[in-house]
């Protein structure tokens, strides 16, 4: 590597580690790798399933540095992220609930681990979700990871 190629990739890094996700983006129709490196020729890391939302700390060109569910850094292409938003639940037994409020009636209970599209937030610290079979309903943003 390069001395400017070497410098380059310390100032990058080191932006993204102090540096808040600007968005959060959803893994499109079709899986994608997580790289090393931004390049195709970086070492390959994980494959991410469809839905899968992922936290973009830095964008560089085509690329994008992600945190996924666990922490994990990595770079993948932008063209297999879409603008879709998924969260994922980060309790078992978690209950989505009819109306924004803890004592309001569990529509359905979510699982850890199980994907949820975004519909909308909600004044409070809620947010409104759906889940792939149509049962609609709220959970604390705490409780879901990808807000």
């Amino acid at each position: 590597m390069t001395f400017p190629r070497l410098i380059a990739a310390l100032t990058m890094t080191l932006a993204a580690a102090g540096s808040q996700a600007y968005d959060f983006k959803t893994v499109g129709t079709a899986p994608v790798i997580l790289y090393d490196a931004p390049s195709t020729k970086g070492g390959k890391l994980f494959v991410v399933p469809r839905g899968a939302p992922l936290e973009v700390v830095l964008a560089y060109g085509e690329w994008l540095k992600v945190r996924d569910v666990n922490g994990e850094l990595a770079w993948t292409e932008a063209k297999g992220l879409s603008a879709k938003r998924n969260v994922i639940v980060k309790a078992p037994n978690l209950k989505i609930r009819a109306t924004p409020d803890d004592a309001a009636t569990a529509v359905f209970t979510a699982d850890k681990g199980v994907l949820l599209e975004l519909s909308e937030s909600v004044a409070g610290g809620w947010v409104k979700v759906r889940h792939r079979d149509g049962l609609v309903g709220f959970v604390k943003q705490t409780e879901v990871w990808g807000i």
